[in-house]
């Protein structure tokens, strides 16, 4: 595939989040300088879930920001990755277990996060996700109480040439494929009733 093809969404997802991730930030500190000054709106729910939906806000623009942005040829550290993970997690069901202590390319990185969606549309009722890494080797292990795998939708990743037509919350079935083939990866899928693993 052309690089301009891979390229130009990433750099619109990457021009998305940067514009965003500024106001959200804004909106954050306007909160917090609200309940210093003792003025204006008295504390309670309604400033709470405020500050709740901003902080989700801002985890998500974090994650999307690697995850459909512009990779570069940055790395990001085990403090960094882990950061964006909990605090996006932090009210989920899904359980998420970073065990990479060293520093990975954001490339990598990149396609860890949109394996991770794909994860997420197995696992209706929460679960544990578990992230490894050797000699570039990637892995990531799901364990549930249930695993409902689409099988048409999966087979975007492991089958060339297989087509269908996706939702939006899904498009990282499209994507992740393209990225790695583009880094000469192959992507597996070993999955079961309790537990599933995807590699690249």
């Amino acid at each position: 595939m052309d690089q301009l093809n891979i390229d130009l969404p990433a750099l619109i997802g990457s021009r998305i989040c940067h514009d965003l991730i500024s106001p959200i930030g804004a909106i954050n500190n306007g909160l917090e300088l609200l309940q210093m000054s003792g003025t204006g709106a008295a504390p309670g729910p309604e400033l709470a879930l405020i500050g709740q939906s901003v902080e989700s806000a801002s985890a998500r623009i974090r994650f999307f920001r690697i995850a459909f942005g512009a990779a570069g040829d940055q790395t990001m550290g085990q403090n960094e990755v882990t950061s964006i993970l909990r605090d996006l997690y932090a009210a989920s069901r899904v359980e998420i277990d970073w065990q990479i202590t060293s520093p990975q390319s954001r490339n990598g990185v990149r396609m860890a996060f949109l394996a991770l969606l794909c994860i997420e549309t197995a696992l209706h009722h929460g679960g544990r996700i578990t992230i490894a890494e050797e000699a570039g080797r990637w892995s990531l292990r799901a364990e549930a109480d249930k695993i409902a795998v689409d099988p048409e939708l999966w087979a975007l990743l492991t089958q060339p040439g297989a087509d269908r037509r996706l939702q939006p919350a899904q498009v990282q079935f499209a994507l992740l494929p393209i990225l790695a083939e583009a880094q000469g990866k192959e992507i597996t899928l070993d999955s079961g009733e309790t537990a599933l693993t995807l590699s690249f």
